[in-house]
């Protein structure tokens, strides 16, 4: 009884500690405070999601700041790299043996963190704005409509980072939205503000609070909610809170890859409206003319009637 005892302890134990295996992006750095680089999101496929990701930003990337410099010690070929990048693990692997490879020396300029919330990656970038660079991809896309991706959804840029208090993000904030904001800087603006795994802060104090320190940098500064010129991104995930300021936020659709690639539905032909309307107007005109002509045609006849019978009694006096 007690062997059969022991051997369903041991199977328990094997169980949960089987769960640990199963942890996302097992042995990966985290987002940390103090990172700067890219949240991105996706729907369930992350590892994907990572493969796409470094052929999207690496090809953008090579056209602003030149290819990037590393020492190829594994003996790849950028033909056979090329040829690799349509298979997600093999594109993964690369990542990681050059990475490997590199050793602690020498970082690349994109790596993919866990960012402590599902669907949610993050990729720490090195030597590079990254809010410029995520511009110059949704403004190509948004222009050429060409599709890129299929599984990233927003690409949100991360220019800033610090502890996911209140009071903490008041005060990094105080210094970090000065350039945008501070007298004699000003603009209009909206917040976009979202948590994930972070149950301390209650969205609408975090808000006002933010739009009350930005009230003081310059009271110039409005709110505008349908097109502001710069959009506050505060998302938080555990204890750390991601900050930066964009712009066309709005034209790019909430920086959504997906929906920037979208054709734009047309819009209605104004000459057309145009033309229907001085069509209508001129109907209108000449129906109304007709009927000045009838009405004026009918007075006629009655001063005619009038000035015949006036005449008949004219000759009947006489």
């Amino acid at each position: 009884m007690s062997a059969v005892s022991n051997d369903s302890r041991k199977r328990s134990k094997k169980r949960y500690a089987g769960g640990h295996h199963n942890k996302r992006w097992k042995g990966s750095r985290e987002l940390e405070i103090g990172m700067q680089g890219i949240l991105i999101t996706c729907n369930m496929n992350e590892r994907k999601c990572t493969a796409e990701a470094f052929n999207l930003l690496n090809e953008y990337a090579d056209t602003l700041y030149g290819p990037e410099k590393l020492q190829d010690n594994n003996g790849s070929t950028s033909e056979e790299e090329e040829a690799d990048e349509e298979d997600v693990d093999v594109a993964l692997k690369n990542e990681v043996a050059q990475l490997k490879a590199s050793g602690n020396k020498q970082e690349r300029r994109f790596q993919a963190l866990d960012s402590g919330a599902n669907n949610v990656i993050f990729i720490k970038t090195k030597n590079l704005e990254s809010d410029k660079l995520v511009h110059h991809i949704l403004s190509d896309l948004h222009t050429t409509k060409k599709k890129k991706s299929r599984v990233i959804l927003r690409m949100l840029p991360v220019t800033g980072t610090c502890k996911a208090f209140q009071d903490d993000m008041v005060k990094y904030l105080t210094t970090f939205l000065e350039p945008w904001f501070k007298t004699p800087n000003c603009g209009t603006y909206q917040i976009a503000f979202k948590a994930r795994n972070s149950s301390h802060n209650k969205r609408d104090e975090i808000i006002k609070a933010i739009a009350g320190l930005v009230g003081k940098l310059n009271p110039k500064n409005k709110v505008d909610l349908t097109n502001p010129e710069l959009t506050i991104i505060v998302e938080v995930i555990k204890a750390v809170c991601c900050i930066s300021v964009v712009k066309d936020y709005t034209l790019y659709r909430k920086y959504n890859v997906q929906e920037v690639m979208k054709e734009d539905t047309p819009k209605p032909d104004v000459t057309t409206a145009k033309t229907d309307m001085n069509t209508a107007e001129k109907k209108e005109k000449h129906d109304a003319e007709e009927t000045n002509k009838e009405e004026k045609k009918g007075d006629d006849n009655i001063v005619a009637q009038d000035n015949k019978e006036a005449d008949k009694e004219e000759v009947d006096g006489e």
